[in-house]
């Protein structure tokens, strides 16, 4: 191997100085090699700690060792025109950077690798090369005959600098997050102390994220020339319930199965909270398909100050903000639908019961409750459910608490905007009980008194309204104070009649409407005063 020590340790000690992106690049050699799997191999115990990745791949010759894996900085694609050595596969190497991986994990690695009926069997120690004083390091190696059925590459990695245990469960989650090639062509699991093997999966990517939407690429776009689709860019983007933690969100990019853009947003405001909710992936190999090399050497960014990745984030950009808008009408509708099962409350069937003024007043309070709030669902719900029992549907009548009388006369025609027929139903309803409680008094001529001659008669000699009430003291009103009360339950209910009913019934309604002579207020009012007019009757006795 012809190296320079210092390029060694900033490429590789520096680098891959962490456990998941260091094993990484080891995957992705067994993945350009052609294997069917990879199995990762961690060791703790009294013996000490190791690391194996052992694959099925084509394997290495003696010369393919000297000539290939240990030319550093070699690039391969000028070589082999970018794919694996039968051609099965578009190869994820580009700068022959890679191999310097396991330098960052540990200080001695073993490379046994089988081809042709060979097996090399070699050894790199990280002391021997640092301290090297030629700018040339030869392994030790040994070079035996084999089944020639036999093939594939295994390296041990031992003298590890990491001194915690391993976490074999998270380094599948974290390596699920690095690729995008994992399936039934290339499987890949992790082992610890000979346990059960973990499978690693693009399923462990979200493991324990509970999508509430998903939103499949290019399919959301229905431009079928939109650049995503010319760029054939697919994948999938997901947002959750409950915010994610700063680590899961984002969109990870991936060409030809491997991350070359670690998870963000690509430049979009991120001051608006939906972006706590979104992860999600995405394909772009024709980023790794240019001639100039735009991914960084640790995989975490493409050269972002480019023609072609300008025109690339800029895309990016756009799909987010269809994503966000799309995700508010969806998560205002499931909110929405989920305070209509707790509170039994339809909010579209709310607002249309308001008048305009009212209405943009709830509107305004439910959205900032549904679609702005981070209040958990109970709570908006509940604070939803509180709003609505003191706003209900048609609020301006269930504000004048009007008598039981007058509800079951008016209601349903008020509701049907109906409100000369709800007064004059009510002004029936109302007549007809007073006839029944003054034990239907009769003219001159024995016919049956109506209107202001029925009120004028019931309250003037028949009926008293003041009769069952006292002073707190126990002493009865002064006389004056119980004329007054009964002249005007005699006088308002008459006017009721002479002043409402009878104008409703000889004038034509569409008349009064346009006119503004009598409007939905003046239902109301009418409606209160007959309530107040109902209760009193209750409170009547003969005199």
């Amino acid at each position: 191997m012809s190296f320079d020590p210092q390029t060694i340790e900033h490429l590789g000690v520096k680098m891959y100085s962490q456990l998941p992106n260091a094993i990484a690049e080891l995957i992705a050699n067994s993945y350009d090699a052609e294997s069917p799997e990879v199995h990762i191999i961690l060791k703790d115990n009294e013996e000490g700690k190791s690391i194996a990745v052992v694959d099925k791949g084509v394997g290495m010759s003696f010369d393919e060792i000297n000539e290939n894996f240990l030319r550093i900085g070699r690039k391969r694609r000028e070589s082999d025109s970018g794919l694996s050595p039968n051609g099965k596969r578009k190869v994820t190497g580009r700068k022959g950077l890679g191999k310097l991986a396991f330098f960052g994990i540990g200080d001695t690695i073993q490379i046994v690798t089988k081809k042709n009926g060979e097996c090399v069997n070699f050894t790199m120690n990280w002391n021997d090369i640092i301290h090297s004083k030629t700018p040339n390091y030869e392994p030790q190696y040994t070079i035996e005959s084999c089944n020639p059925q036999e093939q594939g590459t295994t390296i041990i990695l031992t003298n590890l600098k990491r001194k915690t245990a391993f976490d074999p469960e998270g380094l599948a989650g974290s390596l699920a997050r690095l690729f995008d090639f994992f399936d039934d062509d290339f499987v890949a699991d992790i082992t610890l102390n000979n346990n059960e093997p973990i499978p690693i999966d693009k399923t462990l990517r979200y493991r324990n994220i509970d999508a509430q939407f998903t939103w499949n690429v290019p399919a959301f776009i229905e431009e079928k020339e939109h650049y995503l689709y010319k760029k054939n860019i697919i994948g999938e983007l997901l947002a959750t319930e409950k915010p994610l933690k700063p680590g899961l969100r984002g969109i990870t990019l991936y060409a030809h199965g491997r991350m070359v853009n670690a998870p963000e947003f690509f430049g979009v405001g991120e001051s608006s909270h939906f972006y706590s909710y979104l992860t999600g992936w995405l394909d772009v190999d024709f980023v790794d398909e240019q001639e100039e090399d735009i991914i960084s050497t640790d995989r975490q960014s493409l050269s972002w100050d480019l023609q072609i990745t300008s025109e690339l984030r800029d895309n990016l950009k756009q799909l987010l903000s269809l994503v966000e808008r799309n995700w508010r009408t969806q998560r205002k509708a499931d909110r929405q639908r989920k305070i209509t099962e707790r509170t039994k409350v339809d909010v579209g069937q709310w607002y249309p019961t308001l008048t305009p003024d009212i209405q943009k007043g709830v509107e305004k309070i439910v959205d900032s409750v549904v679609e702005n709030s981070e209040l958990e669902s109970d709570k908006q719900s509940e604070v939803v459910g509180a709003l609505h029992a003191l706003i209900p549907e048609y609020a301006q009548y269930h504000w004048r608490h009007l008598h039981e009388t007058v509800k079951n006369a008016s209601y349903r025609d008020y509701k049907n905007q109906d409100y000369y027929r709800a007064v004059t139903e009510t002004i029936k309803r109302y007549e007809s009980n007073v006839q029944e409680k003054s034990e239907f008094p009769k003219d001159a001529k024995g016919n049956l008194k109506d209107g202001k001659d029925l009120m004028f008669a019931a309250f003037g000699s028949i009926l008293s309204v003041t009769a069952k009430y006292k002073r707190p003291d126990g002493k009865d009103f002064k006389p004056d104070t119980i004329e007054n009360v009964e002249m005007g339950q005699q006088h308002m209910s008459a006017g009721v009649m002479s002043g409402v009913r009878n104008p409703l019934a000889h004038e034509e309604i569409q008349n009064l409407k346009a006119s503004g002579l009598f409007t939905e207020n003046d239902c109301l009012d009418i409606l209160s005063l007959l309530s107040h007019l109902c209760r009193r009757l209750d409170d009547a006795v003969k005199r």
